[in-house]
């Protein structure tokens, strides 16, 4: 099970480190951005904050040179106090600044994070919700979007690194600078001390996205594999088949491959941390060594090394820190990057297809020589199709497995646009016309329908109720005959049908089709298309189900899609499809005596 499509190559495989560590002013300017969007206020108190902590760092080391004096000079203790005390009152003033701007600033990232992560997760779900359907089909797709997760996931984090980042860099230019002032040899030797740290944090965070990108493929597999085994609605088939061991085998063998890699990159990030502390202690010990030599020759004031101490303790701190989060800052750049890429190819990918409406009653759909190949293949899945639906009529299309039935049914409700010939409802193209007016037209029962963990009452009206009342709720389950299994619920059309959730139900897979049913009559849709509707039922709902298609089929065009032929028989007009094409058309008693595909067929259903 590999990966090797165009999304298989790490981006960053070929960036020097001089452009990744150019990522962090845009990946800083990005994040306040998005933070900015969420909560003005709060990103203005953060500022305010890393603002007041860089001056009190300032105030309390300059405070702290002005103490040391009387402090380490002579006279007695209770003058040498005396004469301290203002600068030391500074300091404790400067300090207890510091405390509290740290405090509010974490209570203004509080205020941004869990929406900014909110947002951005809603975002990614709008994103995959609105592309075109196609879009699933292509390269890649699933795995950029499991990589896009990633980068929600990294905004949790972001503000606070992003915040203690700004805090700790404003610090250590603030120490730095009264360092500077003391001595100026003092601040070269510091940032050398900490320069190899930084360089040592860039490259292993470069390592671990090398390995996060490398795993994007197998995580996907790995996780859908666990979706597949844990869900109860699977649990039957996994156990009476004796699939356990084999789940559990790939489950096992894809988690392998995944720590693998990890473990193959331990020994590069060992020795990135071994060499960046080596050179990073050596010229920590050469500053030291330097403030020693200055002191004891000299050079310097008692009072002035013993703020140097403070001010290089002070720096060393600040650029730590400026390192730890500046690492993690570029870190999360890589998975922004990611997430920001899916949005803008999901964006390219949303329909634009015109602003012109589709209208209800739609007398006519109209398909001409209408062509479709899904992405990767080479044959047409619907090729060169023409065909007339007109208002009131039923038309059955039959085929077998493969021939672009339901195919078909995409192209007619703009779901899937054609990449030859258009298709025009009441004249007007559906490629340029705005599709959700289409679809406000369409009510669809799909060969795999949703079983929404919701009310019994929304998975018929689908959130989208068109009374106060339940009265048309009943209607939609009467016609499906399922008013006796709503009854019997716990509580009705309010019980929750999940039953993996405390106080849920379960309904039978035909109880479901006929729901899923009721979901397309409720709507009362223009065009109404049913994809093997019955499949799962007894005969007793199979034909209630047909008789109620054909009742309501006067002022709307229906669709039926279906293996069951005898079913054709309610149909007005019937095509047969094979390899994407019209074979044959005409109704139920011309295919029946025709020398065709459809009698063929007919034959072998009444064999069985």
């Amino acid at each position: 099970m590999t990966y090797s499509g165009h999304y298989s190559v790490n981006p960053l495989g070929q960036v020097g480190f001089g452009a990744l560590c150019s990522r962090l002013p845009s990946v800083l300017r990005r994040i306040t951005a998005m933070a900015w969007r969420t909560d003005r206020g709060a990103v203005l108190l953060l500022l305010t904050c890393q603002l007041v902590t860089g001056v009190s760092a300032a105030v309390l080391l300059a405070a702290t040179a002005r103490a040391m004096g009387p402090l380490l000079g002579g006279g007695t203790v209770a003058d040498r106090l005396h004469e301290a005390l203002p600068a030391l009152a500074v300091v404790a003033v400067a300090s207890a600044l510091t405390r509290a701007s740290v405090a509010v600033a974490e209570y203004a990232e509080r205020r941004i994070t869990p929406r900014l992560t909110t947002a951005t997760d809603s975002a990614l779900v709008e994103s995959v919700c609105r592309v075109e359907a196609a879009a699933y089909a292509t390269d890649g797709f699933s795995d950029r979007q499991e990589a896009a997760e990633m980068g929600v996931t990294r905004t949790h984090v972001m503000v606070m690194d992003a915040q203690r980042f700004m805090a700790a860099l404003i610090k250590m230019i603030t120490a730095g600078g009264v360092l500077s002032v003391l001595n100026p040899l003092m601040l070269p030797l510091l940032l050398l001390a900490v320069a190899p740290a930084g360089a040592g944090a860039v490259l292993t965070a470069r390592v671990d996205y090398e390995i996060h990108y490398a795993n994007v493929a197998d995580r996907n597999v790995r996780g859908m594999t666990r979706w597949w085994a844990t869900t109860p609605k699977y649990g039957d088939e996994v156990r009476a088949n004796g699939m356990t061991d084999y789940i559990l085998y790939w489950y096992r063998a894809l988690s392998e491959r995944v720590d693998q890699r990890s473990l193959a990159a331990a020994p590069r990030t060992l020795r990135i941390a071994l060499l960046s502390s080596l050179a990073g202690g050596a010229f920590l010990a050469a500053t030291w060594g330097m403030l020693a030599w200055l002191a004891v020759t000299g050079r310097i004031e008692p009072a002035i090394a013993a703020t140097a101490v403070v001010a290089v303790q002070t720096t060393l701190a600040a650029l730590s820190q400026v390192v730890v989060n500046g690492a993690a800052v570029f870190h999360t750049s890589l998975y922004l990057s990611d997430m920001q890429a899916f949005f803008d190819d999901a964006a390219r990918r949303a329909p634009k297809r015109g602003p012109e409406a589709v209208r209800a009653p739609v007398e006519e759909i109209r398909l001409e020589e209408a062509t479709y190949t899904y992405p990767g293949k080479d044959r047409p899945a619907v090729d060169g199709v023409s065909l007339t639906l007109r208002r009131g009529e039923i038309l059955a299309v039959v085929g077998v497995n493969g021939s672009g039935k339901s195919t078909l049914t995409r192209l007619i409700t703009g779901i899937y646009l054609a990449d030859k010939g258009r298709i025009t409802w009441n004249g007007t193209d559906i490629a340029h016309a705005d599709p959700a007016t289409v679809w406000n037209c369409t009510g669809l029962v799909p060969q795999i329908f949703a079983q929404w963990p919701l009310r019994a009452r929304e998975n018929v009206t689908l959130g989208q109720p068109r009374s106060t009342d339940d009265r048309e709720v009943w209607e939609a389950v009467d016609a499906v005959g399922m008013r006796e299994a709503i009854d019997d619920l716990p509580a009705g059309l309010d019980t929750l049908l999940a039953r993996e959730i405390f106080g849920g139900a379960e309904l039978s897979g035909g109880q479901w089709q006929r729901l899923a049913c009721s979901r397309a009559l409720y709507r009362r849709p223009p065009l109404l298309i049913l994809d093997e509707p019955t499949s799962q039922m007894d005969p007793r709902g199979e034909h209630g189900i047909f008789e109620k298609i054909k009742a309501i089929s006067g002022d709307r065009i229906t669709i039926v899609v279906t293996h069951r032929l005898e079913n054709t028989r309610i149909a007005d007009h019937i095509v047969v499809m094979e390899r994407g094409r019209i074979t044959e058309r005409g109704t139920y008693d011309d295919l029946t005596h025709a020398d065709g595909t459809f009698a063929d067929l007919l034959r072998l259903s009444q064999d069985r």
